[in-house]
C-alpha cells in the first residue's frame, strides 16, 4: 500500500463532511494517482488539475484516464471517472459551465507552487461552491507541509497528511570546486554548467538507473548535452518539447538514460528508471516591465520547496539519490515567489473580468494582485477592445476563448484564421538561439524545426471559426478593413495589432518603440536596414535602459498605421535639441503614432507664453547686467527687511504677469527674452505706495562726498569703502532700519577692518588697523583723532 492510501478514508470524510480539503504529502507518496482513483472507486467523477502538460500527460497514463490539453485530448484506458487536465483548460472549462456538470470533485494539484492560473481556478470554484454548486468539492494538494493559508482560503478546512516518501532518497553535497560568477539575467556561467555536467558522469559512475537532472533553461539543456559525453541516451524535456519526446521520457527506456529537464519535471510526475537526480539550484521566474509593456526571464536559485520536489523524483520507485550543485551552507528562499507577484497580469485580467470582477477585487486569492501590475493589465485590456470601462465587451469574451494571450487573440480576431499561423508561433516561448527575424523562424516552424506548431495552428483555426459563429456585440468596435492584409505583410501586421505598443521607427543608432522606449537589435540582425518593425518579443537586459529585440518582423508605415491611432498635435513647448545645451520655444504641427513622430511643420501665430515661462524656469535666459542684478537685490532685502507688500522675489517665473508685461507678451523666441531690459522690467515689483530708492537707495554718500554703491546680495547690507573717506562720520546710517555693514578697505582697496558699529571701531579698533597701514601707506593720511580730521579721497600733499 502507498504511503497516501492510509489517509484517504479520513479525506474522503473531511470531503463530505465540509465540502472542501487540503492535502499535504511530500513527493513520491501517489497523492497525484492513488486519490483520484480511490475517489473514482467510491462512484465519483473527478476533474484532477495539473500546472503542465507533461504532468496531465504522465498521470493520465499512470491511471489509465483521460486528459485534456491545449489542442490535444486522450481517451481513458480504464478509469473513465477521472479526467486530468491543465489548469489552463479548467479555466476555459469554467467559463463556459460554471457549474461543471457531471463533476463531483476538483482536485487541484501541486498548489504550493502557486502558478497563476492554479490560483485563478481555484477563486473561480470558490465562487462556484458557493453560489451555484455548493454540493461540489474542492480538494487542493500540497508537497508542502505548511498549508495554514491554503485551509484558511478554503473557509477553514480540514488538513489531511500524510507522511513519509514512497522510498528514501540520499542527499549529496556536490558544490563547484571553485567560486562560479552568479546568474545574471539568462545568463549562466558555463563553467558551472561543465560542473553540471561532470556530476552527471559522476552520478551515472556511482549508482545504477536513469539520471534526471534539472536546468534552469532550454539553452542550458543543450549545452549540457552538447558538452556531456555522458554514454548513454540523452532525452531533453522542456515546455517546448514535441509530445513525441514527453511521452517518450513516461516510458521505461532499452537503454540507460539521462533526462535533462527545466521545472516541467518538477512535480506529479515519475520518470520510470530514475534512481539519481542532478539538481543544478537554479530556476526561471518572469519579471515585468509594466512601465514599458516588457518582460522576460531571469535566472534564480531555486527555493527550498523546490530542491525538495526534484530530489522526490529519485524516489519514486526505489531508494535514490539526489546530487544537489550548491554548499549545504547556502542559503535559500523557503518558497517560490508566486506567479500573481510576477508575471503580465493581462491573461489573468481578461478571465476575471469575464467571470465579472474585471478588477479581481471579489476574487478569493492567497495574494492580491499588485496594484500597478493589475493597472497595466487593465489598460492594455481596454486598449485591444476587451474591456469597456470594467465591463468585458462582447470581443473581450471571444478573446479569452481563443486560448491564448490576450495580444495574439486580439490580432486573430482582426485579421481572420490566416493570422494562424504567426498566433501559434508566438503562443509559446521561443527557443533562445531562434533568430530575431520572426519570418525567419515560421520558415523554420514549417519546415517542422519547431513542435507542436501545425497542431497549434489547426487548433486555433478551428476554436477561431467557433468563435466567429457565435453572435457579435454591435457595440464591438472592430476594426473594419484589417482582413484584406496581403498575405506578405500578415506576420507584421499580427505582431503589430498584438503589440502596438512595440511598433518601431529607426532612430539614430537604433529604434524608438511607440511607447517611448528605445530598442536594440543584435549584432549582425538581418533586421538592421529596416525603416520599420513589429516587435514581437523584447526584453530589458538588467542596467540597459534600452529594450533588445529578441523577434520582430520588418513592416512598412501602413502596416504601423493600422496598428497605432496617428494622432496630430499642435505642441508648443520649450525644447532643447538633442546635443544642445540650450532650448528654444519650438511651435509645431506634429503628426505622431505614439511617441513616434512622422511629420512636423512650423505653426505659425501660436500662444508661446507658455513655452517661454518654461524656458524662463529651465534655463538662465534673461540677460542679467549688473544693474539687472542689483534692483533684484534690492527688491529682495526690502522683502526680508519689511515684509509685505513688498514681493518675494525668490521665484520671479511666477511674478512674470506683475513684472515681464508687455515685453513677455511681444516675445515669440529665446532671443526676446534675451534682449529685456530687466533691471527696467523689474522696477515694476515695486509697490505702488513705495520707492525704492527711498527704502534702499542704490548708493550712500559718505563724509568725502563720494557716493558709494550698496551691495544689497547678503543677508545684511554692505558698504565698502575706503577708511580715509568716513573720517569726521561718527556713526553709518541705517538702511529700512537695518544697519550698514560698512567693509573699511585700505587705500590699495583691500580690506582691513569690518564692523556694524564704527563708533565702536574708531573707539577700540583703528588704532591698532592705524598702527599696521600707516607704513605701507606713508602718503595717506593717518590721524590719531578719526572722528575729528578730515575726510578724503585724496593722499596727503607732497612737501
Amino acid at each position: 500500500m502507498t504511503p497516501i492510501a492510509a489517509v484517504v478514508p479520513a479525506l474522503r470524510e473531511a470531503l463530505d463532511s465540509h465540502g472542501c480539503a487540503v492535502l499535504t504529502a511530500p513527493p513520491g507518496t501517489g497523492k497525484t494517482t492513488v486519490v483520484p482513483l480511490m475517489l473514482a472507486q467510491a462512484g465519483l467523477r473527478v476533474v484532477v488539475a495539473e500546472p503542465r502538460r507533461l504532468a496531465v500527460r504522465a498521470a493520465a497514463r499512470r491511471m489509465g484516464a483521460s486528459y485534456t490539453i491545449r489542442g490535444e485530448r486522450g481517451t481513458g484506458t480504464r478509469e473513465p471517472r477521472v479526467e486530468v487536465v491543465t489548469t489552463g483548460v479548467l479555466l476555459q472549462r469554467l467559463q463556459r459551465d460554471p457549474e461543471l456538470g457531471g463533476v463531483d470533485v476538483v482536485m487541484l494539484d501541486e498548489c504550493h507552487e502557486r502558478h497563476l492560473d492554479a490560483d485563478t481556478a481555484l477563486a473561480f470554484l470558490l465562487d462556484v461552491r458557493e453560489t451555484l454548486r455548493p454540493d461540489l468539492r474542492l480538494l487542493a494538494a500540497s508537497a508542502t507541509a505548511d498549508a495554514k493559508p491554503l485551509a484558511a482560503l478554503l473557509g477553514d478546512a480540514p488538513v489531511i497528511a500524510a507522511t513519509g516518501a514512497a522510498h528514501p532518497v540520499r542527499t549529496v553535497w556536490a558544490p563547484p570546486p571553485r567560486p562560479m560568477a552568479p546568474p545574471h539575467g539568462l545568463r549562466v556561467d558555463p563553467a558551472f554548467l561543465s560542473h553540471v555536467a561532470s556530476v552527471v558522469r559522476l552520478a551515472l559512475e556511482e549508482h545504477d538507473g536513469d539520471v534526471l537532472c534539472f536546468l534552469p533553461g532550454v539553452g542550458e539543456i543543450a549545452k549540457v548535452a552538447a558538452s556531456g559525453r555522458f554514454g548513454v541516451d540523452v532525452l531533453q524535456v522542456h515546455g517546448q518539447a514535441s509530445g513525441a519526446v514527453q511521452e517518450a521520457v513516461l516510458r521505461p527506456g532499452e537503454r540507460r538514460r539521462v533526462v535533462l529537464a527545466t521545472s516541467v519535471a518538477e512535480s506529479s510526475l515519475t520518470v520510470p528508471g530514475v534512481r539519481v537526480v542532478v539538481d543544478s539550484g537554479l530556476a526561471r521566474e518572469p519579471r515585468t516591465d509594466h512601465a514599458r509593456g516588457l518582460g522576460s526571464l531571469t535566472t534564480v536559485r531555486a527555493s527550498r520547496a523546490a530542491a525538495t520536489q526534484r530530489a522526490g523524483r529519485a524516489g519514486r520507485e526505489a531508494p535514490g539519490v539526489v546530487y544537489r550543485c550548491w554548499a549545504e551552507s547556502e542559503r535559500r528562499s523557503e518558497h517560490a515567489r508566486p506567479e500573481i507577484a510576477l508575471a503580465d497580469l493581462t491573461g489573468f485580467a481578461l478571465q476575471a473580468a469575464c467571470w465579472g470582477t474585471a478588477d479581481a477585487a471579489g476574487l478569493r486569492l492567497l495574494d492580491a494582485p499588485p496594484e500597478a501590475a493589475m493597472g497595466a493589465a487593465l489598460e492594455t485590456l481596454r486598449l485591444l477592445g476587451g474591456l469597456d470601462g470594467h465591463r468585458v465587451t462582447e470581443r473581450g469574451r471571444r478573446m479569452a476563448g481563443l486560448g491564448v494571450h490576450p495580444r495574439l487573440a486580439r490580432a486573430l480576431l482582426d485579421l481572420g484564421p490566416g493570422a494562424a499561423e504567426i498566433v501559434a508561433l508566438l503562443s509559446d516561448p521561443l527557443p533562445r538561439d531562434a533568430p530575431d527575424d520572426l519570418t525567419e523562424v515560421l520558415r523554420m516552424a514549417r519546415r517542422g524545426d519547431l513542435p507542436r506548431w501545425r497542431q497549434e495552428v489547426r487548433r486555433l483555426t478551428g476554436t477561431f471559426r467557433t468563435a466567429s459563429a457565435e453572435p457579435a456585440d454591435r457595440a464591438d468596435p472592430g476594426p473594419p478593413g484589417r482582413a484584406s492584409v496581403a498575405p506578405e505583410g500578415l506576420a507584421g501586421a499580427v505582431v503589430a495589432l498584438a503589440f502596438p505598443e512595440r511598433v518601431a521607427r529607426r532612430r539614430g543608432g537604433g529604434f524608438l518603440m511607440a511607447s517611448g522606449t528605445r530598442a536594440r537589435l543584435g549584432e549582425g540582425s538581418r533586421l538592421a536596414s529596416a525603416e520599420w518593425l513589429a516587435i514581437a518579443v523584447a526584453d530589458r537586459p538588467t542596467g540597459s535602459a534600452d529594450a533588445r529585440v529578441r523577434q520582430a518582423v520588418a513592416i512598412d508605415e501602413a502596416t504601423a498605421r493600422l496598428a497605432v491611432p496617428v494622432t496630430v498635435e499642435d505642441e508648443v513647448e520649450w525644447r532643447v535639441p538633442p546635443g544642445e545645451r540650450r532650448g528654444d520655444v519650438s511651435a509645431c504641427r506634429v503628426e505622431r503614432l505614439g511617441a513616434i513622430e512622422l511629420a512636423s511643420r512650423p505653426l505659425d501665430g501660436a500662444d508661446v507664453r507658455a513655452a517661454l515661462l518654461h524656458g524662463l524656469r529651465m534655463e538662465d535666459v534673461l540677460t542679467w547686467t549688473p544693474a539687472a542684478k542689483a534692483v533684484r537685490d534690492r527688491l529682495a532685502f526690502c522683502r526680508r527687511a519689511l515684509g509685505d507688500p513688498w514681493p518675494d522675489v525668490a521665484d520671479l517665473v511666477a511674478l512674470a504677469d506683475r513684472w515681464l508685461e508687455p515685453e513677455l507678451s511681444r516675445a515669440r523666441r529665446r532671443a526676446d527674452l534675451a534682449g529685456i531690459d530687466v533691471a527696467s522690467a523689474l522696477s515694476r515689483l515695486v509697490p505702488w505706495s513705495e520707492r525704492l530708492e527711498a527704502v534702499a537707495p542704490e548708493r550712500v554718500e559718505v563724509p568725502s562726498g563720494s557716493r558709494i554703491r550698496i551691495d544689497y546680495s547678503g543677508e545684511q547690507p554692505v558698504l565698502a569703502v575706503k577708511l580715509q573717506e568716513l573720517f569726521g562720520w561718527e556713526r553709518a546710517p541705517q538702511v529700512a532700519g537695518v544697519p550698514l555693514l560698512v567693509h573699511l578697505l585700505s587705500p590699495a582697496g583691500r580690506p582691513a577692518a569690518v564692523t556694524a558699529d564704527l563708533a565702536s571701531f574708531w573707539r577700540d579698533g583703528y588704532r591698532a588697523v592705524r598702527a599696521e597701514l600707516r607704513g605701507r601707506y606713508p602718503r595717506h593720511p593717518w590721524p590719531e583723532d578719526p572722528i575729528g580730521a578730515l575726510p578724503t579721497r585724496r593722499t596727503k600733499p607732497r612737501p
